[in-house]
């Protein structure tokens, strides 16, 4: 099994991501660099500074992202109205109020849309493992660390 699950969507987002960074980005960066060194003394340089500590986020970036795409696997989308890799699943906790539900996505933090605001859970987790498969009105138990514990699942919805 892969590492990093992602969404067909997510996975050409990130390609196109690291194409445009290993591209376009290390030029433009180097262009900074190259001016901020043409200014004199590297010292106190606060461009040439700054130029390279944007030069160091986007190399990290461009590690993750390689990573990510190395050892990726390509899901195919839930069915609808079930619980799965790439949906937000709404759930309240056994003896809570529904006003105290929580959202959450399914899946990797790259899979995180920019529109909604959830975190992020693993499908690894025991909560997350519980509820793959779920469907709206289900009672999921999972085994926390102390305890076993019970959610109902209120809402799935596609996180595209």
């Amino acid at each position: 099994m892969a590492k990093h699950q992602l969404s067909q969507a997510t996975h050409d987002r990130l390609t196109a991501e690291f194409t445009d960074l290993t591209t376009r980005g290390r030029i433009q960066v180097a262009d900074k660099i190259e001016r901020a060194r043409e200014m004199g003394d590297l010292k106190e340089n606060g461009d040439y500074h700054a130029a390279k500590d944007e030069q160091g986020h986007m190399e990290g970036r461009i590690r993750q992202i390689e990573s990510f795409l190395e050892d990726a696997e390509i899901f195919a989308p839930a069915p609808h109205g079930v619980v799965g890799l790439g949906t937000i699943v709404t759930i309240v906790y056994d003896g809570d109020s529904d006003a105290d539900a929580e959202r959450y996505l399914i899946g990797h933090v790259e899979e995180k849309p920019e529109a909604h605001d959830v975190s992020v859970m693993s499908p690894s987790s025991p909560l997350g493992s519980s509820l793959l498969g779920a469907t709206v009105g289900a009672m999921v138990t999972y085994e926390a660390p102390k305890a076993k514990l019970k959610v109902k699942v209120l809402n799935i919805e596609s996180a595209k």
